[in-house]
């Protein structure tokens, strides 16, 4: 089963921000180097940070009518920061996976999703 990760980044300091410049040194190595080890682990897709919500555009069609909004449209706390793609036998699998991720023990949560087969 293939699953999409969706990190959601809530209060997670992410470069480049004042938040994450605050960072002890040793902390942004930590992160570094666990978001290294996610991209090495088997099965994972290495995905992207994406930049903050507020730089977004949502698009709609009414009537017919394709209708943008500047960003953000979601509470700071359910914007999507980043994702990766894992491969796995199980849930249980891709829960550990997203467990390691770091935004879910520094303020976010990791939404893991199966990916449907055509």
């Amino acid at each position: 089963m293939k699953y999409m990760m969706l990190i959601y980044q809530g209060t997670t300091p992410t470069p480049p921000s004042e938040e994450w410049d605050r960072l002890p040194e040793d902390e942004k190595k930590a992160v570094y180097a666990a978001y290294k080890a996610l991209n090495e682990t088997p099965g994972v897709t290495a995905g992207l940070q994406m930049q903050p919500a507020e730089t977004a555009t949502t698009v709609r069609v009414q009537d017919g009518k394709t209708l943008t909004t500047d960003g953000p449209f979601v509470e700071i706390k359910e914007a999507i920061g980043g994702y990766f793609f894992f491969e796995a036998d199980d849930l249980a699998a891709a829960i550990e996976v997203a467990s390691r991720v770091p935004a879910a023990r520094m303020g976010g949560a990791i939404e893991v999703r199966p990916i449907v087969a055509w």
